[in-house]
């Protein structure tokens, strides 16, 4: 964590992340790895720092960039998990990277159902001093929340799973935003993400917006593809998305 950057990675990266931010978009940059490093719970959180910063340097002058500290922490220990925020937190700030957004996640994969009961609460002890802080949860709408299902449990799923982490964000004085959430192509997903979204922008105060998973051709036939032109999700479901938001 602590080396140099791999330039074969980096170059395509960068250039891939400059041509969206010059369209005025905003590009999200994370170690997608669930609080690991080689299959190992990350426990170096000055290391994890120092990634960090050497990241963080390399778009710090893009205010378009945001920096997602580690998608999906789980199976580690609530404890740890903020000690591996902040830790991202103060790499990013210590690079000269004050005007970006950073995305903080919790453990049991960041769920928005299980924010609460799951240790999360902990997290609301973030220090930042550019006060740029975006707590970031994902919600799929299916049985067990895993978002491998095109099956949604009700129509009203997403605002009653979303309903504990919106109180504690506003008792916290925070803002969050689902950085993942899904629903198959069917009628009920339909209804469940309406409610969802509906739900959401009844509560904008601390809500900053949702983002689907997922998109790209990578994904093909993919249950929740947004990919234009003929992703299910993107023919299916965003228009409805569209009429709310």
């Amino acid at each position: 964590m602590t080396g140099t950057t791999n330039a074969t990675y980096q170059d395509p990266m960068v250039t891939y992340i400059n041509y969206i931010t010059s369209k005025g978009a905003y590009a999200i940059v994370d170690p997608h790895n669930f609080g690991r490093y080689y299959g190992n719970i990350i426990t170096d959180y000055t290391g994890f720092q120092t990634f960090w910063t050497t990241l963080a340097g390399i778009f710090k002058s893009n205010a378009n960039v945001i920096f997602d500290c580690n998608n999906e922490p789980h199976d580690m220990g609530s404890a740890s998990v903020p000690l591996l925020m902040q830790a991202c937190i103060d790499g990013v700030r210590a690079a000269g990277a004050t005007s970006q957004y950073i995305f903080v996640e919790g453990t049991s994969y960041s769920g928005a159902w299980t924010w609460v009961s799951a240790g999360n609460t902990d997290l609301s002890s973030l220090t930042d001093p550019q006060n740029k802080l975006v707590y970031e949860m994902h919600q799929y709408l299916d049985s067990d929340g895993s978002g491998t299902s095109a099956d949604c449990v009700s129509t009203t799923i997403g605002s009653e799973r979303l309903a504990a982490a919106t109180a504690w964000l506003k008792s916290n004085n925070k803002t969050g935003i689902i950085g993942e959430f899904a629903g198959g192509a069917n009628d009920q997903c339909n209804s469940a993400v309406t409610d969802m979204m509906t739900y959401m922008t009844d509560n904008t105060d601390v809500w900053l917006g949702a983002l689907w998973w997922g998109g790209g051709p990578w994904w093909g036939d993919y249950i929740y593809s947004m990919e234009p032109p003929s992703g299910v999700s993107y023919t299916d479901t965003l228009p409805l998305i569209l009429n709310i938001v």
